[in-house]
């Protein structure tokens, strides 16, 4: 059975692009253009989250970090891998501030993408 990613990701061409790569890595990709999808995770229960920083549709304080956070202390989620996707210089420590396991800097090339999915995935 493929492992399932869930990706939210409000830049379209991002989004499709990471579909597509894992896709041929042979992963089951469920991508969203916001963090809506969120309050379904357990229909569809995720291996793994590619989480992006910044979303537009965010009308609240709440992004990539807090999310992250949330998901890190519920106790229904929080044994799924979280990866930050971000441009932000800082990534590294809006990760952490989110209790993410990971991240990614944009712009990435694929084998980036891929090899951190692979360490995070179990």
């Amino acid at each position: 059975m493929a492992k399932k990613i869930l990706v939210i990701e409000d830049d379209k061409d991002i989004r499709e692009s990471i579909v597509y790569v894992l896709e041929e890595e042979n992963y089951e990709v469920i991508a969203s253009e916001d963090a809506k999808i969120l309050k379904r995770i357990s229909d569809f229960n995720p291996d793994l989250i590619l989480l992006d920083n910044w979303l537009s549709d965010w009308t609240s304080d709440a992004n990539g970090q807090q999310l992250s956070k949330a998901l890190k202390s519920d106790a229904a989620t929080q044994h799924i891998p979280v990866i930050i996707i971000s441009a932000v210089s800082n990534i590294k420590e809006i990760a952490e501030a989110g209790d993410a396991d990971g991240y990614l800097r944009k712009p990435f090339d694929i084998s980036k993408l891929v090899e951190v999915v692979k360490k995070h995935i179990k």
